[in-house]
């Protein structure tokens, strides 16, 4: 087998991971991957706005919003008016949805973290390097992308 097909089969498994991991998460939890990052991003700052889950995940506020609504829609959190700037709207994480954190799936891309951050730094810069160059070879240094590894558009409706 020669290089380019090594690296295509590579590549492949990289989505097929990320689609049977969507896959497992929509079975366990409801919910897909942007949806579930949203949720965690949300517990674990105990209570958020849209704006500060754009920031943290690198999407615009109406994918955030577009991504809350179904949150919202089943029970996973609520939107409460802020009792310092009633101007602000908080995003707060129910019981439920603490319920469903703790029954997902292990995240792929908290796996993947685990297993990054514990590379020698060398490591780290050449994975880097590897990944932005596959990103260019694919034309795709300009599409919006959050750091969740999922299949799809981050916005898209399910």
């Amino acid at each position: 087998m020669d290089r380019t097909d090594t690296s295509l089969i590579a590549l492949r498994r990289i989505l097929r991971a990320t689609e049977l991991y969507g896959r497992d998460l929509a079975k366990a939890a409801g919910l897909t991957a942007a949806q579930f990052r949203v949720l965690q991003v949300v517990a674990e700052s105990g209570f958020c706005t849209a704006k500060d889950i754009s920031r943290r995940m690198s999407v615009s506020q109406a994918t955030v919003t577009s991504l809350v609504d179904k949150l919202v829609a089943q029970r996973m959190v609520t939107r409460q008016r802020s009792e310092t700037d009633r101007r602000q709207t908080h995003i707060v994480v129910t019981d439920l949805g603490r319920e469903t954190i703790e029954k997902a799936p292990d995240a792929l891309q908290q796996r993947y973290v685990r297993k990054f951050e514990a590379l020698d730094d060398w490591e780290q810069a050449m994975l880097i390097s590897a990944l932005e160059r596959v990103a260019a070879m694919l034309d795709a240094e300009d599409i919006d992308a959050a750091p969740v590894l999922h299949m799809g558009e981050i916005g898209k409706a399910t």
